[in-house]
């Protein structure tokens, strides 16, 4: 009987190497058996690779019955409030996430955010049945969804047909960043006070342009984007 002596495992009598070390087998006193074939093969295989439309269906499967596994919950034994909706809900989002990423990579980016946006709309529209009001949702919680869809989709749009370099895709994310909050900021004073007043945002706004006019100035300054390129690495 011959141990490794790197990890000490128990060795067959026909290996030549330890099976869990790779270490090779040195024992005079017992010599290798080759008379009997290994019981494990030597030649390593390749897994087959699972194909998308699988784990498609595999997610999917595992999305649906979690959305019908808490629906029957609720209808027959936990009844009173709907809250399967609000797991329904995020089940749809997932779902609606994993589609271009599993199912179908060859989808739209625009198309997929715009799918996004609407099942995060009617992720906020279910809960409408959890607060036995929809006031909310159409007076901020849509108008945030359509606000934030729309701001993430033009910077998806600066992505792909303006020049693309380190800086300019800094340029798109800050500016993004100061319209998305002052929007927000807007919409929710509307909604709560009747009037739009930028607070926190104004300041969050002034610091993006602040960034912006920085960025813009390396980018036209030939001398300073090259220094900021070989300082950065990019």
């Amino acid at each position: 009987m011959s141990y490794c002596v790197n990890c000490g495992v128990e060795l067959d009598k026909t290996a030549e190497r330890c099976a869990l070390c790779n270490t090779p087998v040195l024992n005079p006193h017992q010599p290798i058996d080759r008379s009997v074939p290994a019981p494990f093969p030597k030649e390593k295989g390749q897994v087959e690779t699972v194909q998308r439309k699988d784990m498609g269906i595999f997610l999917t499967t595992v999305v649906v019955a979690t959305a019908i596994t808490c629906g029957l919950l609720n209808a027959w034994v936990f009844r009173g409030e709907p809250w399967s909706l609000a797991v329904i809900g995020v089940c749809l989002i997932l779902w609606v996430t994993m589609v271009p990423l599993v199912i179908n990579p060859g989808q739209s980016i625009y198309l997929s955010l715009l799918y996004d946006g609407a099942a995060a709309g009617g992720y906020l529209y279910m809960l409408t049945f959890l607060s036995h009001s929809d006031k909310w949702f159409w007076g901020l919680g849509l108008p945030i969804v359509v606000y934030v869809t729309v701001i993430v989709e033009l910077t998806a749009l600066c992505f792909h047909k303006l020049p693309q370099s380190f800086l300019t895709k800094g340029i798109y994310v800050i500016t993004a960043i100061g319209f998305l909050c002052a929007g927000i900021e807007m919409l929710v004073d509307r909604y709560v006070v009747g009037n739009v007043v930028l607070r926190w945002s104004a300041v969050v706004l002034t610091v993006c342009i602040i960034i912006d006019i920085v960025l813009i100035t390396t980018l036209s300054l030939r001398r300073v984007r090259n220094a900021v390129r070989k300082r950065l690495h990019f």
